[in-house]
């Protein structure tokens, strides 16, 4: 008896209802057996895991308000992975739109909150929008690889903020702390009443709404799904790739750019370097899990998330390394991606 493995004809259409509980089920199981070999109680680090994550109202909110900013980071990257550009920069846009937002604030602080909030997220999706046009230049003029140029902008735009914050933008009563001073209130996104969420969630639905029907409704949205076949096919049908590609780029940096504003308007405050918590490099997990698709993209945010915060339960209660988190998102990447082969071929016994 031997194994063969053979390409279906058409890929298993509900092989994915299956694929993904499967991976995501062995990657906690992994996860677990970590906890095991670090001497901790696996099945009480899972229930913790979970609890912390979704087991009460109050972590449910958590874990959504770390979504926001994850999925519209998200669905930016996932723009860019359609036509095959690989953007890797979505954290340092994301930082260069925490930096347009505070920039709105510190220099015009009197105006009223419609304004505020506006002038913030337009310098947001700005600022991230041209810091995504760098690789998507020197990809269309010099033929330099966007994977290399937009990863190595990721830390020019993080020491940036932190020069920010540590220089012409520290606040003079902070006790010596790298931190602006607080926003005011004109500019914080105000909660959903009687709830700790905010309003950065009807972003999410509108933005996913605004990509839905750029990508299924326009013109510029099929030529966008048309080009991931490659440029020489794009350029064979007589579009214009290094257009597409330019615009895809500046899609992914303005979302990218306003998840940043959503994440220091509506929770941290100010600017300060504890703002890059990596949603920009865990966009990029949450797009490869989702398959580029807005509603799975949703689905996934919430429950890395989800992961984030129950980590952090893991790290209070079992004294658990912050790295824990990390890892298992690695696992959760891991498993799911290895399990997506199933989908495309499979495995048959030879007599």
């Amino acid at each position: 008896m031997r194994l063969t493995v053979t390409k279906r004809q058409e890929p298993w259409k509900w092989g994915s209802c299956l694929i993904f509980p499967a991976a995501l089920a062995l990657a906690l199981g992994l996860s677990a057996l970590l906890l095991a070999l670090h001497g901790k109680p696996p099945l009480e680090g899972m229930r913790l895991l979970f609890e912390g994550a979704f087991g009460s109202m109050h972590s449910l909110e958590d874990s959504l308000r770390k979504a926001v900013p994850l999925f519209l980071a998200s669905l930016g990257v996932a723009v860019t992975f359609r036509m095959q550009v690989w953007n890797i920069g979505a954290e340092g846009q994301f930082a260069l739109g925490c930096i347009g937002a505070t920039w709105a604030v510190l220099t015009f602080p009197n105006l009223p909150m419609p304004l505020m909030l506006t002038l913030m997220l337009l310098c947001a999706a700005a600022a991230g929008a041209l810091w995504a046009l760098v690789p998507a230049l020197l990809k269309t003029r010099l033929g330099v690889s966007e994977i290399i140029t937009s990863l190595m902008l990721n830390y020019i735009g993080i020491l940036l903020l932190e020069y920010l914050v540590y220089g012409p933008w520290k606040d003079p009563a902070s006790f010596g702390f790298p931190m602006t001073v607080e926003f005011p209130v004109a500019a914080t996104i105000p909660r959903l009443p009687g709830t700790r969420l905010h309003w950065g969630l009807a972003l999410c639905a509108l933005f996913a709404v605004l990509i839905h029907v750029l990508f299924r409704h326009t013109r510029i949205g099929y030529e966008l799904r048309a080009s991931g076949s490659g440029a020489r096919a794009s350029r064979y049908a007589r579009m214009n790739y290094n257009f597409l590609v330019v615009l895809s780029m500046l899609i992914c940096g303005s979302l990218a750019g306003i998840a940043g504003f959503v994440e220091i308007s509506a929770v941290v405050g100010r600017l300060q370097p504890s703002v890059m918590a990596g949603y920009g490099f865990t966009a990029i997990v949450v797009a490869w899990l989702s398959r580029l698709q807005p509603l799975v993209i949703a689905l996934v945010s919430v429950l890395l998330a989800g992961l984030r915060v129950g980590v952090e339960n893991l790290m209070l209660d079992l004294q658990v390394p912050a790295a824990f988190g990390g890892i298992i998102e690695g696992l959760v990447l891991l498993t799911v991606l290895s399990g997506q082969f199933f989908l495309i071929y499979r495995i048959k016994r030879v007599e």
